[in-house]
This record gives structure tokens, C-alpha cells and sequence, in this order.
């Protein structure tokens, strides 16, 4: 499927791009015999997303730091808070995607981008997240039944179906250096945990069906999608979901950031 992007110029040469996601229906949630399969990811239910524009990428630690420079919203936002810094060279290290940020460090860089650029910036919902990871497809990965660690960095320890063990590299890589999804989206598997805007909820029951986020102010629990560098396949799903303190932050929890959607324009 052909992509289209925009260009977000976040100053110096720096520049966020952003793919453009069609609308449409999906199925979200696991099927009950798919292996990994938790009580979390039920039931399926069919949810209608909006058009949006999501991250090509994680947002990157060079990205981080041009946002971080902008002048405070809410929070203080640290320039550099990343753990794995790379081979120490400027070009592999600003290419790597920022870890160790909270969910409210990422609201915090959405509102700062969002005054600069005056479009509004924000966390996808997991409804957004899960039909933009998929990218049409309803198999366990977006890439088929299975995966292997020449297609996203997870420990490849683990196998699931008919894989084979792989590779366990023991830290973040660059992003954009495994094949992309169908939508054009690099890194939903594996790499870093992404943030979304989500309270976390125990399954599915009275989830939104239009695309939406499901959160309430109270909730301290937020949603984190895709898995990580450290992690097993089958936490590398697409409709695998987990939950962390909306403070927390470590070196296996990044994001990306969505524009558009619905009553939102980008």
C-alpha cells in the first residue's frame, strides 16, 4: 500500500514524519486460540477508525531533544533521559528511539509540539494503535503467523508457531532498519513499548467501537502496545496489550505521536 507523509520541521534540520493512516473497520483483540492469547484481549469487538496521521517512527532521541528544547508547557522534560546512547556516534545515536520517558514526559512533548507546530499532537488511542499495527491484516503479527528477528528486535530466545530462534541484540536499534508494516509504519513490533492516551482496562468489555481513547481521570494505569527489545514474541502481537504507573519510565518504554482523528484536525 502506497503511503503518503507529511513532514513535521521541528527546527534544525530536524523533521518528524508523519504517515497518513485511512480510515476504516476493524477487528480488534485476539481470537482465543491464538497462541499468547490473555483474557485481556477480549473480547474481540469491531471498532471504526477515523482517518488519523500517525509517527513513520518512534519518535527518535534527536527528535526528543529538539522538542525538550521548546519552552515548557506543564512539566520540566530532560534533553537527553535515554539509557542506550548507541556505538557513541551522533548519527546512530539520534536515530535510536527515546526510552525512559513517562506517559506524562510524552504529554508533555505533545503539548509542546502541538503550540509550536499549532496542530494538535497527541498519543493514539489503542484503537488507533492496534489498526495502524495491523495495517489490514488480522494474523498474530503484521508480517504473518510468525516472526523472526530480521524483521523487528525482540529476544529472539523465544519463537512462536512454526518460528525459529533468533537474535537477542540486548538493546534498542535504530528505527526504520526493519521492514515496514502495511500501512507504512516501521518499529510497531518490538524495539520500544509505545505509550497510548488509554486507562488500562482488564478486557474489552464496553470499549469504545469508534476509535477513540477508553481512559477516565482517576486512572493511573496506562496502556503500552508493540513489545519491546527485551521482550518474547508473543508480547510482539498486534493485539498484545500491557499496563504500566503512567509515571514509570524505563529503558524498554518509548511512543509515538498521532495528528488527526476524530473532532481533531491535523
Amino acid at each position: 500500500m502506497a503511503a503518503n507523509y507529511f513532514g513535521q520541521d521541528l527546527g534544525n534540520g530536524v523533521i518528524l514524519e508523519m504517515v497518513a493512516i485511512p480510515g476504516g473497520t476493524f477487528i480488534m483483540g485476539s481470537p482465543e486460540n491464538e497462541e499468547s492469547y490473555h483474557s485481556s484481549q477480549s473480547p474481540q469487538h469491531q471498532v471504526t477508525v477515523p482517518p488519523f496521521f500517525m509517527g513513520k517512527y518512534p519518535v527518535t532521541q534527536k527528535q526528543w531533544k529538539a522538542v525538550a528544547a521548546l519552552e515548557k508547557v506543564k512539566i520540566d522534560l530532560g534533553s537527553d533521559p535515554s539509557y542506550f546512547k548507541g556505538d557513541g556516534s551522533t548519527s546512530l545515536t539520534n536515530n535510536l528511539p527515546v526510552e525512559c520517558v513517562s506517559w506524562n514526559d510524552a504529554q508533555e512533548f505533545c503539548a509542546r509540539l502541538s503550540r509550536m507546530a499549532n496542530k494538535t499532537y497527541r498519543l493514539p488511542s489503542e484503537a488507533e494503535w492496534e489498526y495502524a499495527c495491523r495495517g489490514g491484516t488480522i494474523t498474530p503479527f503484521y508480517c504473518g503467523e510468525t516472526i523472526s528477528t530480521d524483521l523487528a528486535n525482540y529476544d529472539g530466545n523465544y519463537t512462536y508457531g512454526q518460528g525459529q530462534k533468533g537474535q537477542y541484540r540486548e538493546e534498542t536499534t535504530e528505527v526504520g532498519i526493519f521492514p515496514a508494516n502495511p500501512f507504512g509504519l516501521y518499529d510497531m513490533c518490538g524495539n520500544v513499548w509505545e505509550w497510548c492516551e488509554d486507562g488500562w482496562h482488564e478486557n474489552y468489555i464496553n470499549a469504545p467501537t469508534d476509535g477513540s481513547d477508553w481512559t477516565s481521570l482517576s486512572s493511573q494505569l496506562k496502556v503500552l502496545r508493540g513489545g519491546s527489545w527485551d521482550d518474547d514474541t508473543g508480547n510482539c502481537r498486534s493485539a498484545y496489550r500491557y499496563y504500566t504507573f503512567l509515571a514509570d519510565d524505563n529503558e524498554h518504554i518509548g511512543f509515538r505521536v498521532v495528528c488527526g482523528g476524530a473532532a481533531r484536525t491535523c
